[in-house]
C-alpha cells in the first residue's frame, strides 16, 4: 500500500487502498489519433496528504466528490511541476464502500 505523501513523479505500481475524492473539475473532450475521449482532474486525499488524479473517459462520469476509491497499479507523472496520478492503461480504479 502506498501513502499519498510518499508518491514520487515517474513512480509506477502505486497501490492506494482507500482515498476520498475531495474536488473534481469539469470534464473536457479531446481528440487524439482520430479517437475522441474525455478527461478530467480530481483531487484525492488520504490521512497522509492529497494529490491530483486524472480520470479518463467513462471514469469522468463514474466518480464524484465524496466517493472512496481504490487504485491498483497506478502511475504518477508530473505536469507543470505538480504530481498527477492516473490509473493509465494497466491500472485499475474502483469505488469502495466507506
Amino acid at each position: 500500500m502506498t501513502l499519498i505523501s510518499e508518491i514520487q513523479p515517474r513512480q509506477g505500481n502505486i497501490e492506494i487502498e482507500s482515498a476520498e475524492i475531495t474536488a473534481k473539475d469539469e470534464a473536457r473532450e479531446f481528440e487524439k489519433f482520430g479517437n475522441k475521449g474525455k478527461v478530467c482532474t480530481c483531487t484525492i486525499k488520504d490521512e497522509s496528504g492529497e494529490i491530483k488524479l486524472t480520470l479518463w473517459n467513462e471514469d469522468c462520469e463514474n466518480y464524484n466528490v465524496g466517493d472512496k476509491i481504490k487504485l491498483t497499479n497506478g502511475y504518477c507523472s508530473e505536469f507543470q511541476g505538480e504530481k498527477q496520478l492516473t490509473a493509465g492503461k494497466f491500472g485499475k480504479l474502483e469505488k469502495i464502500e466507506a
